[in-house]
This record gives structure tokens, sequence and C-alpha cells, in this order.
């Protein structure tokens, strides 16, 4: 232990640990915590007796007899039946106060479904008054359109004197239908090959390359019941051989595949004026007018 208490610093510092100790060792005698005795018991002094109830001024040291007749005061089950009549109302609050809370929830519940089926409802209405009033008048438009094809059809009839009510006396017929007859329009030409536009030679062009000037011009057939302006651009070589032709170019008014066929074909068979200055492939347009109308 010497060893450890070498130096003067080491054997001040020891003892002063020792004094503190031995201080705090003797204050725990004096000072520390005290074991405290219980406290005498407080209450109300009650009175002896050996029944629930009795009456007289007279003390009895012994257990007394009880009587036959004796009976429960009347105030005595008012006031237990009063305290049980104060606390049922509380229950019956707060069980009231729950039932309509969760009616409340409930009732918002049922509104919000009901405002969300009404709103589905009446979208699905507006929607299929929409698709109504579309097919309204789309039917309206082919109504229309048959009564005007029927108003020509007996502006015609008028015209050549009801030819198509006569009994006439040629034999044979013409057409791409199955049914019997000559198809086409008295105002037609016989050694013409489409059936349908108007009563002329077919569908009028407008031709522009440059210079050059077309030498055969074949119009194109018509097929279909459909008109408008069909553009094609076609690129033509030196001889004026049309080598390729793109219809329904910019500025076309009708793309259906019935005109552009027939307006591709005519181009392709158009003879242009030769010229061996031009250029190998000389771009131009050609425009051919569909119509159906008189």
């Amino acid at each position: 232990m010497l060893r450890f208490l070498n130096t003067q610093h080491k054997r001040k510092s020891a003892a002063i640990t020792a004094v503190i100790m031995t201080m705090l060792i003797v204050a725990m005698f004096f000072v520390g915590m005290r074991y405290l005795d219980p406290p005498e018991e407080y209450g109300i002094a009650v009175n002896f007796g050996t029944s629930n109830f009795g009456k007289g001024n007279q003390q009895p040291v012994e257990p007394i007899k009880s009587s036959v007749s004796e009976e429960i005061p009347e105030d005595v089950p008012e006031e237990v039946e009063e305290v049980k009549t104060q606390s049922e109302p509380e229950k019956v609050q707060a069980k009231t106060e729950e039932v309509a809370t969760q009616d409340t929830e409930e009732a918002i519940a049922i509104k919000k479904e009901k405002e969300a089926k009404r709103k589905q409802e009446e979208a699905i209405k507006k929607k299929k008054a929409e698709e109504e009033r579309l097919e309204r008048e789309r039917q309206r438009k082919i109504a229309k359109r048959k009564a005007e094809e029927r108003a020509k059809k007996a502006k015609l009839d008028a015209l050549i004197g009801g030819i198509n009510n006569s009994k006439g006396t040629a034999s044979g017929g013409e057409g791409d239908d199955n049914v019997a007859g000559d198809k086409g329009k008295i105002t037609g030409d016989p050694n013409a090959s489409g059936y349908y536009g108007n009563a002329g030679s077919g569908g009028n062009g407008d031709y522009q390359l440059g210079r050059r000037k077309p030498l055969v011009r074949p119009k194109p057939r018509y097929i279909c019941n459909e008109e408008g302006l069909v553009i094609v651009r076609i690129e033509v070589d030196k001889n004026g051989r049309v080598i390729k032709a793109t219809p329904g170019v910019k500025g076309s008014t009708n793309t259906a595949d019935c005109l552009l066929s027939q307006a591709k074909a005519a181009a392709l068979k158009t003879k242009w004026q030769s010229d061996s200055n031009a250029p190998s492939k000389q771009v131009g347009t050609i425009k051919y007018r569909f119509s159906l109308s008189q």
C-alpha cells in the first residue's frame, strides 16, 4: 500500500478522502432518514347496536329481540329509487348521443352516395341525349339527300317524257349489277364505261406541266357516288410519258379511294408533248373535278 502513497500529493489526497468519508458516515447516523410510526387512525364514532333499525332513548347493553312487525321505513326505498332515477338520465343521454352520432354519420354517407348516383345518372342522360341528337341529325341528312335524289329523278323523268315508266321495244341490257336493265342515264354517252356522275362525258381536267401541252387527255371513270376535286402530282419524262402519278395531294377536296384510283389511272394514260431540253423527270399536276349534279 505504501507503494501507492509514495508521493506527498497522493498521501494528502488519501487523507482528505478519508476525512470526507468519515464525515459522511457520521452525518448518516444523525441527519439521515428516520422511521416514522404509523399515524393514529381518525374516523367517526359509531353507536353500539345489534340491528339495522331502532327507536327510543335507552341504550341496551345486550342484543335485543327483533320485532315481527318490524318493517323497512317507507322513506328508505324512495331514497334508493331516487338515487337510481338520478343515475339513469346520464346513461340515456350518453346512449342518445351515441345513436345520434351514428345516425348523423350514416346520414352523411347516404347523402354522399345519393349525390354521386344522381350525378352519374345525369351524365348518362346527357350522353344519351347527345347520341340521340346526333342520330336525329344523321337521319335528317339522309332524308334530305334522298328527297333531293327523288326530286332530281322526278325532274329528269319530266324532261324525258316519262321514259322510265314506258314500255320499250329494244332487247338486251348492260350494267354491272345482277338486275336486268340498261344501267346509266338517258343523256349519257352510250360508249362510256362509267355509270356514275353527271350526264356528260366525264370529269373535266386542268393540266399543268410548264410550257408543255397534253396530247392525249383520257378522262377518269365514275365508279361511285362521290364528288369533289382530286389533284394528281405527275412526273413526266422527255418523251412526254407519265412515269409516276400520286393522287390526293394538297388541295384535293375528296380523297375517296374510288376517286383517287380513277384519277391516277387517267393521269398515267395522259400523253404530253416531247421535249429534249426538259429534265428527265419534270413535275406537274392534273386536276380532276368529279361532279354528280347536272
